[in-house]
This record gives structure tokens, sequence and C-alpha cells, in this order.
């Protein structure tokens, strides 16, 4: 049996009169490569912000590995183990690459408050940041600024700074998003690099990616979980087609 490490209990989110979240219960486990994928509108990001606790929910709980973390601020989960790259990436443009994976190193091992003193005052974390880099085949730009970088090599930063608080479930917001299709390989090559024991849910618009990357998808349709299955099984199912081409009427 594969462990669970993310796990979602009938968690329903209302603003108001609006239900973005509605009874969804999902598990992302150990080693998972899941695709969360649904229309515009669908729910996806309010689902992840209720995972990363940027939101609470209005019912229904979150556990990470078995312990309830519904209450549980934001960055307690990543101190749990929870990290998150986001659509619009939000990486310090005016610091080189290697001085971003640096902060996300030094916060995660307590050494952020000597970001005052120069570069050199923890060569285990200029090392452990190197070494993101050099995995993720971008330590050639390890000086050169974020802002001067071509932005598929700006995800490739923001994934590295996702590592570096050494995650057990890594979300990925639409990662491959204003990379050039040619290039969103590099992307996928890179997360198909990571450690196996990471459990990786990917949200995405990208038909293509989502089928390279996923084993399973799960397709989030008003709030609520409409299907789910393999790959195979979400791309000949009519309903899921439907829901695409605009054609669903109250399924989920």
């Amino acid at each position: 049996m594969t462990a669970t490490l993310l796990e979602t209990r009938s968690v329903s989110k209302n603003f108001g009169a609006l239900r973005a979240a509605s009874d969804v219960t999902f598990k992302l486990e150990e080693g998972a490569r899941h695709a969360l994928i649904g229309p515009n509108g669908a729910g996806k990001t309010t689902f992840i912000n209720l995972l990363t606790g940027v939101l609470l929910p209005t019912s229904g709980a979150v556990y990470l590995k078995g312990q309830d973390i519904t209450t549980m601020e934001q960055a307690a989960r990543v101190k749990r183990g929870i990290a998150r790259t986001f659509q619009i990436n939000r990486l310090f443009r005016g610091l080189s690459v290697l001085e971003n994976v640096y902060i996300s190193v030094a916060e995660r091992v307590g050494a952020a408050p000597q970001m005052l003193k120069p570069a050199g005052a923890r060569r285990d974390v200029i090392d452990e940041a190197m070494h993101l880099l050099e995995t993720l085949k971008i330590a050639n730009d390890a000086h050169h600024t974020i802002a001067g970088l071509p932005y598929g090599r700006q995800r490739l930063v923001e994934l590295a700074i996702a590592l570096g608080l050494k995650p057990e479930v890594l979300l990925l917001d639409e990662p491959a998003a204003g990379v050039p299709s040619a290039e969103s390989h590099i992307i996928l090559d890179a997360i198909d690099a990571l450690p196996k024991t990471i459990g990786v849910l990917i949200i995405d618009h990208d038909m293509d990616l989502v089928f390279r990357f996923a084993k399973k998808i799960t397709v989030l349709v008003r709030g609520a979980i409409f299907a789910e299955g393999t790959p195979k099984e979400i791309g000949a199912n009519p309903d899921v087609r439907a829901v695409y081409l605009g054609q669903a009427t109250t399924h989920g």
C-alpha cells in the first residue's frame, strides 16, 4: 500500500452564496504524479489554496500524513513539507538565481537571519543551493539576475526554490505557463527527475503536458470532482470531453 501524503475529506468552501469547492474528497499519495484539470472557473485555484492554508474550508478537513492540518497556517504547512509554485512566478527579480534559491534553503535550515551578512556566511547553504541548480541544469545561470533570464528558466528557478524547502508534497500551478511549447519538455524533464518519494500535483490547462506527466488525473467542475482516473480513462471519457467542449450540464 502506498502511503497517503495529503488528503481532503468532504472539503467545501463558500464565498457568500458562491460555492467554490463542494464536498471534495481527494488523496495525493507518496510518489504520485497527479494532475488536477478543469475548465476555467472550476475551482482549481481555490482547492490549491485550501491545501496550502491560504484559505480555510467552510466545512470538511485537510490531512497531511494523517494529521489534521485544517486550521494550520500556511507557513507551518511549508515547514511540514508542502511546497508550491505559482502560475505567475514570485521571484526576486533584482537578485541572482543563486540568491533566490539561497533564501529558500536558508529559511528551511534556520539561517535566514544571516542573509544580512556577506553571502559567504553559510557555505553549506550555498553548496546546497548550487546542487539544486545543477540538478535542474541551470547552474550556469547562478550569478545572472532573474530579470535577465528567459521565462522558461525562471520557472526552473522557481522549482529549485520549492525543492530547497525539501518538500514531501509539491504543488505546481501551471509550471509551464508562459514557456514556449517547444521548451515545455524542459519543465517536464525537471519534474521527472525529482525524487520518486515526493508526491507531485500539477494544475495545468495544457492537456498535452498533463497527459505526458500524469499517472492519475482528477477533473474538477464547478468546485466538485467530476471524474478521476488514468490518462487513458480520462481521455476516453465522453463526459470529460463534453466539459471541455462546453457541453456539460449538471454533472458533479
